[in-house]
């Protein structure tokens, strides 16, 4: 591992903590503030709409003006909207400081394309996955010490602590090396994003699964609150759980193939969506949570298939475009959950599990192995 590999991994530990002390308590401390099912919904629903809308950008510009410099920028942004959080006293002003936190997305497509570029010898769904373990790994910490703060000290002060949290990690991110950007031959040019069939097939495939996977998570917290009577620590512990199956997760389905990988997560975060409907207990919640550790690794292996389907020189804008077809998810999901959940708060489970079973059907059949994965040798015929 370099030396870059090792402060980005130091950083976003640091951040994994922070963020997750108090990200599975936000839609809680959003109806603290006053927003019913509904509203939470749609905002959550518009911070997903602001990070839809900014991997594509933050992707283009990193190929150009360089990768550090936007994770540099990214981290400063996410500790600037941490503070706001913490400091409102008003629904309206915490609304601003999510939707400031959803702009922090834009570190995404950067992110894998500084892991790709710096990857040595690991593939590069091991290196993109390794981001994953190391944040997860600090993501066990940060629920369980959220919930305990919360419990005792309000959820206010929760974003406080995780504030100065994000003060360390931005220092941390200051020790990466920059890269060069990388250049195509002016001669022979690669096939444009928008005219790649391979790549644009994917994407269909890509945006199904992630809007399945992500329909029974936004409102989770709340039916654990108000259906199952768990407390601010019992939820926060499930946050720790989840964190311990997202590392566990990364590190095993890394060391997959990609596609292989990216099935296998489905089938985790199906096994979430049945435990939460149909569990009885804390112990079953907790297996749950655990094997909610499939949706990261696979948000991270499907991006890493994109890698062999572009131009070197296109990495960063061909991430950019994956993610916002997985961040769109974010925007279209919160309203649909909220509402589901404003008729019954069940329902939303096994209307999931039903999207999940078609999503997994049609990426089995049509997502290809990463031996076809190679320029030149995959055509995706099955989709227009």
């Amino acid at each position: 591992m370099n030396r870059s590999l090792f402060w980005l991994g130091v950083a976003l530990f640091t951040w994994g903590i922070g963020e997750a002390m108090f990200f599975i308590f936000q839609p809680i401390y959003l109806q603290q503030l006053g927003a019913n099912p509904q509203t939470i919904g749609w905002i959550l629903g518009a911070a997903g709409l602001v990070t839809t809308l900014v991997p594509i950008p933050s992707g283009y510009i990193s190929d150009r003006w360089g990768r550090k410099q936007m994770l540099v920028a990214a981290w400063v942004v996410g500790a600037i909207a941490g503070l706001i959080m913490a400091l409102a006293d008003s629904l309206l002003v915490f609304v601003v400081g999510i939707l400031l936190y959803g702009v922090t997305l834009f570190v995404v497509s950067p992110l894998d394309s500084y892991l790709t570029a710096a990857r040595g010898k690991w593939s590069v769904g091991r290196v993109i996955t390794y981001s994953g373990i190391v944040y997860n790994a600090g993501a066990v910490i940060g629920p369980f010490t959220g919930g305990w703060i919360g419990d005792h000290y309000g959820l206010r002060t929760v974003y406080a602590v995780a504030t100065c949290i994000f003060v360390f990690s931005t220092i941390f991110i200051f020790f990466i090396e920059p890269q060069p950007r990388d250049h195509h031959d002016p001669e022979n040019p690669p096939d444009g994003l928008l005219t790649n069939r391979r790549y644009r097939n994917f994407l269909l495939i890509f945006f199904m699964v992630v809007l399945a996977v992500y329909l029974p998570q936004p409102l989770t917290p709340n039916f654990l609150e108000n259906q199952r009577g768990l407390s601010l620590t019992q939820i926060g512990t499930l946050g720790s759980i989840g964190g311990a199956g997202n590392t566990i997760f990364n590190f095993l389905l890394g060391m997959l193939e990609a596609r292989n990988g990216f099935l296998i997560g489905q089938v985790g975060v199906a096994v979430y969506a049945l435990l939460l409907w149909q569990g009885t207990g804390f112990g079953w919640f907790a297996i749950a949570y655990f094997m909610l550790g499939g949706f990261r690794a696979l948000r991270g292996l499907g991006v890493a298939q994109v890698r062999p389907l572009v131009h070197e020189s296109q990495m960063g804008l061909a991430y950019g475009i994956a993610e916002t077809f997985g961040s769109a998810t974010t925007l279209l999901i919160p309203p649909l959950a909220g509402y589901l959940y404003s008729l019954n708060p069940y329902m939303v489970y096994p209307v999931a599990l039903v999207a999940m079973a078609i999503a997994f059907i049609i990426s089995t059949i049509f997502t290809p192995r990463s031996k076809h994965l190679e320029p030149g040798h995959l055509e995706i015929t099955h989709l227009p």
